[in-house]
Parts: C-alpha cells; structure tokens; sequence
C-alpha cells in the first residue's frame, strides 16, 4: 500500500527497498532450454534461450556474450533469450564451453 498524504503528526513513512531480482545461482546449477522459433516472425527462424534463473543483468549480459559469440543480431525479452537465425547448436556448445547446463528443446 502506497501513502499519498497523512494528516498523522507522528506518522513516520519509511521505504521498503525491494530485492529487483533473484539471485542468480552459478551457471552449473543452469538448466536452459535451446529451441527454434518461427511463428509470428514473416518466416524467420530465431533461436531461443529460456530457463534462465536470476537477476535480469545477467541475462542481459549472457545474451550480449551469445550474439557476439555467433557474430547476429538478438534481444532479450520477457526472460528469453532471442538470436537471431537458427544458431541451437552454436549456442548449447558456447553454454557448455561457459558452464551452462543446456539441452535442445526442440
């Protein structure tokens, strides 16, 4: 519950800071899932990344390593990550190599 105004003298508001994620645990304990995606793209193939368990930083950053690493175009949304063209394989090998535990979905 959010206070607006209080006509309370002693009223005391104090902030609650919140933690903006989870965290997250070492890519071991990492179980992602490495699939295909075409609908709702005119035809094109994305390669997506889902499963991941942590702070969105990190995800951020694991997305940005795997687009630099396989030389595309991505983004990470809503918890996945998106590669563009259909890179599964160059993906779970660079996953394993970083110490991921990732498996083909599809």
């Amino acid at each position: 519950m959010s206070v607006v105004y209080s006509t309370n003298p002693d009223f005391d508001y104090q902030v609650v800071h919140h933690n903006t994620g989870l965290e997250t645990p070492p890519p071991g304990k990492q179980n992602l899932l490495v699939g295909i995606d075409r609908k709702q793209r005119a035809g094109k193939q994305v390669t997506v990344v889902e499963r991941f368990i942590g702070k969105n930083a990190d995800l951020e950053l694991l997305g940005k390593m795997l687009k630099t690493k396989c030389g595309v175009g991505g983004a990470v949304k809503e918890g996945v990550i998106l590669i563009q063209g259909d890179c599964r394989e160059r993906v779970i090998s660079i996953l394993q190599n970083a110490g991921y535990k990732a498996k083909r979905s599809n």
